[in-house]
């Protein structure tokens, strides 16, 4: 059993918390570094609008799909050899859309990033709980803290770098952090072979339970884990494809203005990355985050339909706000599972699921504006998407991991 008392994160973890560092930051900083400088890319050689398009929808669905099939492959392979793989592809993908000579190649080589990416999504959560289960709080608040903060730093960057060194250096630097990232890993995968041969009767892991990800369907904790994922992550690619063109036509706000509020709403992650992981493990107020999201993602909404360019910051920060069930989900994965197959399997549900929905709000969006000429029902579509957080707060705040209500329903997990 592992000793429940916190020890020193730097002792005898030094590796893997710099590579839960690394990872962390590349997932996200992968993601956004090409959209801010497209037109640059543009200038060089033809990008049609619908391989932007895809590109745009590529992240959730690359992240849905992997989302199921990484469980599969972490049965056979292991976190530590795919966190190492994925930043390996990540690594490569990454230089050759820095490469690209035309928009089939930029195409293919950021499905491969996003598809990698994907990988590192989910066995990232299960790695925290592995190596840092005496500090799911404080890791899991720098792992979010980090994917916020890669969010938003990248695009600040890429424009003036790729003014002083041109679109290519931009898009390709990112590739370093990747490199950087496989090596700890690769040294984790060495000292465990190694253990293994020397003492393997030290080695205590636990048995692999097959089935384990075809369990999860039948589970109402999984299914609210991956609602909540869905909601949080809809919300942000909603936002990002639609709050500047809602801001302009509705707020009556310049694209300057509107560019500057996405900004605002992007950064809103920060802050809940850091206090959301905490408030749950050590305070276990799960349902005030809950709370937090749905009263300020309705609040939000109400002021965009009722008086949208009176206080329109402040609208901007309530839509943001919901961005607090995103750490709330990672913590949740590893509290809400009693086991490593259970964390891993819970992990690729939940983004799969989650992802998945956020990669149909976007279009749901442009159907319902086409069909209506307008944005306020858009924006009432929106309001119904937060009130889904009633229904899986009433289910994730119950204190009960997937292996109990699996154990309760059909027996031995």
């Amino acid at each position: 059993m592992t000793d429940p008392r916190p020890r020193s994160l730097w002792r005898g973890r030094l590796l893997a918390l710099v590579g839960v560092v690394l990872v962390a930051f590349s997932l996200r900083s992968a993601v956004a570094a090409l959209s801010p400088i497209i037109s640059e890319v543009q200038a060089d050689f033809a990008v049609p609008t619908w391989v932007v398009g895809l590109i745009g929808t590529a992240p959730p669905v690359c992240f849905a799909v992997f989302g199921i099939v990484t469980p599969m492959l972490e049965r056979r392979f292991g976190l530590e050899r795919l966190a190492a793989a994925s930043m390996l592809i990540v690594t490569a993908a990454l230089l050759a859309r820095a490469l690209a000579m035309d928009a089939a190649t930029l195409l293919l080589a950021t499905t491969v990033l996003f598809a990698a990416v994907g990988v590192g999504n989910v066995v990232l959560p299960p790695l925290i709980k592995t190596y840092f289960p005496d500090r799911v709080g404080t890791m899991t608040a720098l792992y979010s803290a980090l994917l916020a903060m890669a969010a938003f730093v990248p695009p600040l960057v890429a424009v003036p770098v790729a003014d002083a060194a041109g679109w290519r250096f931009s898009l390709g630097m990112w590739a370093v952090l990747a490199l950087l990232a496989v090596a700890p890993w690769v040294t984790l995968v060495v000292r465990a072979n190694l253990a293994r041969t020397q003492a393997p009767a030290a080695v205590d892991l636990d048995a692999p339970a097959p089935g384990v990800l075809g369990r999860l369907p039948r589970l109402s904790l999984a299914w609210a884990l991956a609602g909540t994922f869905g909601i949080s992550a809809a919300s942000v690619y909603v936002c990002f494809a639609w709050l500047p063109v809602v801001l302009v036509d509705v707020a009556g706000v310049s694209h300057a203005e509107a560019g500057a509020l996405l900004s605002l709403f992007g950064a809103m992650g920060l802050p809940w990355s850091i206090i959301v992981p905490i408030l749950i493990t050590r305070w276990r107020r799960v349902g005030v985050v809950y709370a937090a999201a749905l009263i300020a993602g309705l609040s939000g909404v109400a002021g965009m339909l009722i008086a949208p360019g009176t206080a329109t910051v402040l609208w901007v920060v309530l839509l943001g706000t919901p961005q607090a069930l995103f750490p709330a989900v990672l913590v949740l994965i590893q509290l809400r599972s009693r086991t490593h197959e259970g964390a891993v399997a819970l992990s690729g549900f939940a983004q799969s699921v989650g992802y998945g929905i956020a990669a149909l709000f976007p279009l749901m969006f442009a159907v319902v504006h086409e069909a209506t000429g307008q944005w306020q029902p858009v924006l009432v579509v929106f309001g119904l998407l937060f009130l889904a957080t009633i229904p899986t707060g009433l289910v994730v705040t119950r204190p009960r991991t997937i292996e109990d209500e699996w154990e309760r329903r059909h027996g031995a997990w």
